[in-house]
């Protein structure tokens, strides 16, 4: 159901549906957004805020022999005259313009604070002075030519042109970015003699291939593109895509063997302040433990410090990894959305922008050409006059000075026309020499000699050809490969995609002794010393050791509750061997009223064997059972009553397994026989009348059975001839050899 709503039109008011007459203003308001804000001209490159900047300080004389004028000056005329809009936003505008790292090819030459790489912002603009660069008088070469159509002002007081005719291909070079009513548009710079070389070509065949020219952007900030030469292809065959630009790092080695890893170009687009930011932010976080420092010895030129922890780091890892988890590592996007000569927005291919803008430029040269044509022949009419006043030079003075209207007689005497006549008559005397007319006869023939060149060239496709090709040869001369300003600063070398980089590579290998209390308290010592000593360390009154073991910093750590639920532990994270340590119920959700079952490195085995009180057991992989997060991963669902009991690693060669109940009936079955599961309850182990599963282990048959005799003398007693206790899986077993432990535990 639509509402009708009362529109004032100038007969008077008349009702129009909302719906109708909400769309109908709102398209007329995308339109606008699109054609006269947002968008840049295929042509020119330019919005209408920058080419109204641009076209009030060449009115100002801002060119570059001139002196700077206060910014406030050039915004002012800019609002006053052209552009209605906020002062800040054109001030903005202006100073984008001007920032070399910003703009490939700058085209207002700021003197003052104009913001910088760090992402500072630019001084107010009753600070900060301006010109024009040359870069921007070429872009309006040929304005006093009729090159291009003008159009009155907002308030219809001045004009201004509707766009730029210069010979610099400016949408490509310097890019553009915006973002319109269901549109947007994203144009990375490029070298701008890439484009006229690739321009050149396509004069000759407009088959030409332009990537045979232009290899890839050029961002003023440098960089490395590192995209295949596939995908960039991809990209400016369709005019939408992106690319993977990097900083430009290398590794400096320092004496004694140290190193660390010099930035000296980043990606374009990435504030530098920031990016350091966010580096600092990794290693305060220790989300890049390889990394120690980061530090900005930055003035004229980018140059970032990066400081590995130590020595043995790998530079290639650290990287890497700089690369996946900062910003030296971004996507610029491509988005080819343009206003082409119709003013119609569509995504144009890298060859039809450029195409598009050399029509133009045809366009151009042949509107330049009458335009000087015209000014020709009339300078050929008073020329012609001058010379026939020199001719009868006596007659016309005498006319002049007894006629009363001396201009008519003149015009029928001499068959001279009203602008000859006016022309003679304000003539000065100081002209009234002899050679003045030899002066005016070579002026004849040269004038009429570049007329039959013009002629000859509106006349001709194949000379307005040569000629477009010639005048790109200047320019290519100026912003050429070779030059201070056309050489190219973004280095295009294909690189993989940046690989995962596994927790070892990125945690420094340290030997650690990890000790867990009674309590719950955790803690890693350096190094691995001996684990006896472990019973001798220092713990809070009441408590003493439950585990300790040997593992490395690169180690995740498995911590199994009573409920059946697994928790990981980083062995870089673990608190010092200094002191108690801390409860590691602070760094896992763990239940303060579960028990710990069991703590080990993850490495220590690829599969365990698993068990509840109840007997029901399974075997697990270790990579299966290790969680990402604080909640842990819930492994074992023990039935009710029953709680996990045990957690055993299994070595390579182990094929059986021996479990001993309460009733200190022991059972031997193959391992083969239990069920390799990733969660659950597992089978029937051993089979219980009364009480439970006290141990359980896995043992290589050959090998016979050991368990320690107690005692300080550390001996062990092997029992090989198993077959008494051997039986299937499940059974009840039969009672412990003599001379077992008395606690029921291998």
């Amino acid at each position: 159901m639509s509402l009708d709503t009362e529109i004032l039109e100038p007969g008077g008011p008349t009702d129009v549906p909302f719906d109708s007459a909400l769309s109908e203003r709102y398209l007329v308001y995308a339109l606008s957004t699109i054609t006269a804000r947002s968008l840049p001209d295929v042509r020119d490159g330019l919005k209408p805020v920058h080419r109204r900047l641009l076209w009030a300080m060449r009115l100002l004389r801002l060119d570059p022999a001139s002196g700077y004028k206060k910014c406030a000056r050039v915004v002012g005329d800019v609002i006053g005259k052209y552009h209605p809009h906020g002062d800040q936003s054109v001030y903005d505008a202006m100073v984008r313009l001007a920032q070399t790292f910003a703009l490939r090819y700058p085209l207002v030459d700021g003197q003052g604070n104009f913001g910088n790489i760090d992402g500072d912002n630019a001084a107010a603009y009753r600070y900060t002075e301006a010109r024009l660069t040359q870069v921007a008088i070429d872009l309006m070469a040929g304005l006093d030519e009729n090159a291009v159509d003008f159009r009155a002002t907002y308030n219809g007081e001045e004009e201004e042109p509707e766009l730029f005719p210069g010979l610099f291909p400016n949408l490509l070079a310097n890019g553009a970015a915006g973002i319109a009513v269901g549109m947007a548009t994203s144009i990375p710079p490029h070298n701008a003699a890439e484009l006229m070389n690739a321009a050149v070509a396509l004069i000759d065949n407009p088959q030409t291939n332009v990537l045979d020219y232009v290899s890839g952007p050029d961002f003023p900030t440098g960089g490395l593109v590192v995209d295949s030469p596939a995908a960039i292809a991809e990209s400016y065959a369709t005019g939408r895509g992106s690319f993977r630009v990097r900083a430009k790092i290398e590794k400096v080695t320092e004496k004694g063997g140290g190193w660390h890893l010099i930035v000296s170009e980043i990606p374009y687009g990435v504030q530098k302040g920031k990016l350091i930011e966010g580096i600092a932010e990794l290693i305060n976080e220790k989300k890049l433990p390889i990394l120690g420092d980061v530090r900005d010895e930055s003035a004229e030129d980018i140059r970032v410090v990066l400081e590995p922890r130590s020595r043995t780091v790998d530079a290639e890892t650290l990287m890497e990894s700089l690369y996946r988890l900062s910003d030296l590592e971004v996507r610029v996007p491509l988005n080819l959305n343009v206003l082409d000569k119709h003013r119609t927005p569509r995504v144009m291919s890298l060859g039809e922008a450029i195409a598009a803008w050399v029509e133009h430029q045809f366009v151009v040269l042949r509107r330049r050409s009458q335009h000087r044509l015209d000014k020709i022949a009339d300078r050929l009419e008073l020329v012609g006059g001058y010379i026939i006043a020199f001719l009868n030079l006596d007659r016309v003075i005498h006319i002049i000075r007894t006629e009363d209207e001396p201009k008519p007689v003149m015009m029928a005497e001499f068959q001279l026309t009203d602008r000859q006549a006016e022309a003679i008559l304000n003539m000065r005397l100081r002209s009234l020499r002899r050679l003045e007319e030899m002066e005016l006869r070579r002026e004849q023939e040269a004038l009429l000699k570049e007329q039959a060149e013009l002629e000859t060239l509106l006349s001709s496709d194949a000379r307005q050809r040569t000629r477009m090709k010639r005048d790109l040869g200047k320019m290519i001369e100026r912003y050429g490969l070779d030059t201070p300003l056309g050489a190219r600063r973004t280095t295009i070398r294909e690189a993989g995609p940046t690989r995962e980089i596994p927790l070892e590579a990125m945690i420094e290998r340290e030997p650690i002794t990890v000790i867990l209390s009674q309590r719950g308290w955790i803690r890693a010592m350096k190094g691995h010393v001996e684990l006896a000593s472990a019973e001798t360390l220092k713990f809070k009154e009441g408590d003493g050791p439950l585990f300790a073991f040997h593992a490395q910093t690169t180690d995740k750590l498995l911590l199994a509750a009573d409920n059946g639920r697994f928790y990981t532990l980083g062995g870089d994270k673990l608190p010092g061997g200094r002191g108690f340590g801390e409860p590691v119920r602070l760094m896992v959700d763990l239940d303060g009223e579960r028990q710990i079952i069991a703590l080990l490195p993850a490495s220590a085995s690829p599969k365990l064997l698993v068990a509840a009180t109840d007997g029901r057991g399974f075997v697990v992989n270790a990579a299966d059972v290790i969680a990402e997060t604080r909640k842990g991963k819930q492994v074992v669902t023990p039935r009710a009553g029953a709680q996990l009991k045990l957690v055993r690693p299994i070595a390579a060669q182990d094929d059986a397994v021996a479990a001993i109940g309460d009733n200190r009936k022991m059972l031997v079955f193959p391992l083969s026989e239990v069920a390799e599961l990733a969660r659950g309850q597992g089978v029937q182990l051993q089979r219980y009348r009364d009480g439970g599963l006290a141990d359980a282990r896995t043992f290589r048959m050959e090998d016979g059975l050991s368990w320690a005799m107690g005692g300080e003398t550390g001996r062990t007693r092997t029992e090989s001839d198993l077959s008494p206790w051997r039986a299937t899986r499940g059974a009840a077993g039969r009672m412990a050899p003599n001379g077992f432990p008395r606690d029921n535990r291998f």
